[in-house]
């Protein structure tokens, strides 16, 4: 069976108030050509269908049209909603769709999904968990707990219902987990918003050790693997929908698999959407026109960063916005500024971070080994407990 693992479409979403539904339509018709060309039997959509819970009608009619789509010649395709996404809308077509193929789950529910491949035969057990907010676990987790107790409680209750669908798993079909979750040690970024204030929202890896062959993930936008028991993976987002996803290459994950066999994990990249930049302009206006007059990143959307001695007048922001429509953001950073960010930023990187940072500016660019930084925070440790003998 080859499943085709994709997530975050956050359809109807804009970037500063430009529309991205032309590079999402593109994208539709990539996923289709990959799910043709690439033999797909089974499609998993791993939540944040769109981007609100109240989206525009021309984000539900392209969800609508590519579901369609990707079900031609009998594919099956399994979408659960995110945290972006309203759980009774995501499901409310499932009368009209289900006998073409097409599962959506929208709330939290016991019950493993079944599935069989028309190409193969096979047959796919999935424990779907959509978006498990409180609300839709539908128990009171915050109380007088501290924040380690109530993540706890939070993973426990993710394993527990888990567990419950993974009972249907058998040797003889291809056990598969999906969730739209934030399980630790995924590297996140700012376009997933809102991840929930604290860790309480997290979920331990442990609670996803069901015996899935493959987890599909949801949620982060970086496409990765995350360690625990089997393979655990996140898709990533289709598109770049935040300037701190600038230079990551987006893809979907293809997983090739037989009951009790080993999966054969592809990852496909993507060429739809455009791309998402930032310009550090260190010598001033000059070089940010010889970059457009070079046609530097022409189809990108652009974070301009310029250093300056000078204020930056009305007549080049306007210049500036008529050379190139992609340019989104315009910042002048001034030779006071420029200190001032530097020490704030030396003052918001974890300890760790900054020991590497050190280290690589006195060895000429060298990377530390983690057992060195790992002694160098064990040192910080000691140093601050005996500081706090001296002072107690």
């Amino acid at each position: 069976m080859r499943i085709l693992h994709t997530g975050d479409w956050h359809l109807g979403r804009t970037l500063e108030g430009r529309s991205r539904l032309a590079e999402q339509e593109q994208f539709m018709d990539e996923l289709v050509r990959l799910a043709s060309d690439q033999q797909a039997d089974l499609i998993l959509m791993a939540g944040d269908v769109y981007d609100s819970v109240n989206p525009p009608a021309s984000a539900e009619q392209l969800f609508y049209d590519a579901a369609a789509r990707l079900t031609e010649g009998g594919r099956s395709f399994v979408v659960i909603a995110g945290n972006h996404d309203q759980p009774e809308r995501v499901a409310s077509i499932s009368p009209l769709v289900a006998s073409r193929g097409i599962t959506l789950i929208g709330a939290p529910t016991a019950e493993a999904v079944t599935v069989t491949a028309k190409r193969t035969g096979e047959v796919a057990k999935i424990a779907a968990l959509p978006y498990p907010s409180e609300a839709r676990l539908n128990e009171l987790l915050a109380g007088d707990g501290d924040e380690d107790q109530l993540r706890r409680a939070y993973s426990e209750r993710v394993g527990q219902l888990m567990q419950k669908m993974a009972r249907q798993f058998t040797s003889a079909t291809v056990n598969l987990a999906m969730s739209h979750i934030y399980v630790l040690g995924g590297l996140e970024s700012e376009s997933e918003r809102p991840i929930q204030v604290g860790g309480a929202y997290t979920v331990d890896p442990s609670a996803l050790s069901i015996g899935a062959d493959y987890t599909a993930l949801g949620h982060l936008h970086r496409a990765q693997a995350v360690k625990g028991d089997g393979i655990i993976r996140y898709s990533g987002s289709p598109l770049a929908y935040s300037f701190s996803e600038a230079g990551q290459a987006k893809s979907v994950t293809m997983v090739d698999i037989s009951p009790g066999g080993k999966p054969v994990i592809e990852e496909l990249f993507l060429s739809s959407g455009r791309p998402l930049v930032r310009w550090k302009a260190k010598n001033g206006l000059d070089e940010v026109y010889r970059w457009l007059d070079e046609e530097r990143d022409q189809n990108a959307f652009i974070d301009l960063e310029v250093s300056l001695t000078e204020a930056m007048g009305l007549a080049d922001i306007q210049r500036l916005r008529k050379s190139r429509e992609g340019i989104i953001h315009i910042r002048p950073v001034y030779p006071e500024m420029e200190a001032l960010e530097l020490e704030m930023e030396r003052s918001r990187l974890p300890l760790p971070e900054l020991f590497r940072k050190f280290y690589q500016r006195h060895t000429g660019g060298a990377e530390p080994e983690d057992e060195l930084v790992e002694l160098f925070l064990t040192l910080v440790d000691e140093e601050e407990s005996e500081a706090a003998g001296v002072n107690a």
